[in-house]
């Protein structure tokens, strides 16, 4: 029999009518493609009959998780999947849905008859067992907790080879005075507390708060009482015990709790960060009100959430199959601006919108170095499917966010006062000083634009509890 590398890469060509970006390397050995492209090695013939039974992205990533479909030896991921990304934007791709129409034609009837000849028609393979099966109504409570318990308890020691010792699952914040990822992440937690102008004693509420480490760091340098709360019993186990050990249990309260079912308002801030894309668009609004219901007046809401671009005009809206079955299931993303808006019509006042998008990217690539490096160890705590799910998730994410396919944002908001008064600074600099120099303390910085009700003198470096 003809070596079957040149025979499949010859068919698929010709179906889609232009050059694959890719050699592939099939099951007897034999190579095809262009010499300088990156290396796929089809295993067996179970991954053709991935791809056939799921054209594209979803067929690709069952065939890598399952370990049907591999890298060349010393293949570098990101080089794959660029080529990947960037092939299925052209044209001539994106003209070809694979559909019916496309295999009864004479190039898909031809390549049918071809992949019979080299054994790749077949059933259809069993799903590997990472593929999350969503069952019940869609972002009810209990389908909720299942979607969330999908990702994230899958072992805390697992998460800390990825994450390193911060256990922070969010984007770092890269300034030019940090040196690795854990000052990264320190400046983003640091970030955020003073966006939120936090104060001693002030009281904030983590939405989403995963293993703890804002509600720490609030409460060990910025002196505020905090309640997290999160709906994975994993993370709050270990968020409960990093309390405890940082001796913060009697200004640090973990709670195992939706956040559509916290009441204990009224708060003088709220974060949530990476938690709103569990979401779903129809929850939205309640979840939009909920936090707003749960400031104070002149309370402030940081809402950093990772944030698609808009489709073109009478384009739908295609999210990524792998992304739904493998990673985040039921998670959904929306443009910086229906973000916006949604926040304004439950109430809020929206004052800053800065995005993180390079900082991301940033970030993943160091994720993906740790788990790298921790290879052995990760696949023993989870198995070699479920390590290749997160390779492939957060490398693909590290392109995605470079070629500004996705994007990060924070936005500021704030529950206004009866009067309209925000009770912030008036520039944005002013309310990023949350500290001297020397870190003792909040510089004076007074300015008359309004006091409690915004008709007064205001000390904007000291910014007093609303409640």
């Amino acid at each position: 029999m003809a070596q079957i590398a040149p025979r499949l890469v010859g068919a698929l060509e010709e179906l889609l009518g232009t050059r694959l970006p890719l050699r592939l390397q099939a099951w007897d050995g034999s190579t095809a493609g262009a010499p300088d492209a990156p290396l796929l090695v089809l295993r067996n013939r179970r991954a053709l009959r991935r791809l056939l039974w799921a054209p594209g992205e979803l067929g690709a990533a069952r065939a890598y998780v399952a370990g049907d479909l591999d890298l060349g030896p010393g293949e570098d991921l990101y080089r794959v999947l660029a080529a990947v990304a960037h092939f299925t934007e052209c044209p001539e791709v994106r003209a070809h849905h694979l559909g019916p129409a496309d295999l009864l034609g004479p190039a898909g009837r031809r390549a049918l008859a071809e992949l019979a000849r080299i054994g790749a028609l077949g059933p259809n393979p069993p799903l590997p067992p990472q593929e999350a099966r969503p069952q019940g109504r869609l972002h009810s409570r209990t389908r909720d907790r299942a979607a969330i318990s999908h990702h994230y308890d899958v072992g805390n020691e697992f998460y800390r080879l990825v994450l390193g010792p911060s256990m922070v699952y969010s984007c770092a914040y890269w300034t030019p005075q940090g040196r690795s990822l854990e000052d990264a992440q320190a400046a983003k937690l640091d970030l955020i507390c003073r966006k939120l102008g936090l104060r001693p004693e002030m009281r904030l509420l983590d939405v989403g708060c995963g293993w703890g480490s804002l509600v720490l760091h609030a409460a060990q340098h910025h002196g505020v009482r905090a309640v997290g709360v999160s709906i994975s019993a994993e993370q709050v186990a270990l968020a409960r015990e990093r309390v405890e050990q940082a001796g913060l249990a009697d200004r640090v309260e973990i709670r195992l709790q939706d956040y559509r079912e916290v009441q204990d308002g009224p708060y003088d801030a709220v974060s949530s960060v990476g938690m709103a894309e569990h979401v779903g668009e129809e929850q939205y609004r309640v979840y939009a009100e909920g936090l707003h219901a749960l400031l104070a007046p002149g309370g402030r809401l940081l809402n950093h959430q990772i944030a698609r671009r808009p489709e073109r005009p009478g384009e739908p809206h295609v999210s990524s199959a792998f992304i739904d079955r493998y990673v985040f299931p039921d998670g959904e993303l929306s443009p910086v601006g229906s973000t916006v808006s949604r926040l304004e019509e439950a109430g809020f006042e929206v004052r800053d919108v800065e995005s993180l998008r390079e900082h991301y990217a940033l970030t993943l690539r160091e994720w993906v170095a740790n788990l790298e490096a921790n290879w052995p160890q990760a696949v023993r705590l989870v198995g070699r499917g479920r390590a290749r799910v997160w390779r492939l998730y957060m490398a693909a994410s590290a392109l995605a966010f470079e070629e500004n396919r996705i994007g990060v944002n924070q936005v500021l908001a704030v529950r206004p006062t009866p009067q309209g008064g925000s009770l912030l600074p008036a520039t944005r600099e002013q309310w990023l000083l949350a500290r001297d120099a020397d870190g003792s303390g909040a510089p004076e910085l007074r300015l008359a634009i309004g006091g409690p009700d915004g008709v007064g003198s205001m000390d904007l470096g000291d910014r007093p509890s609303v409640r």
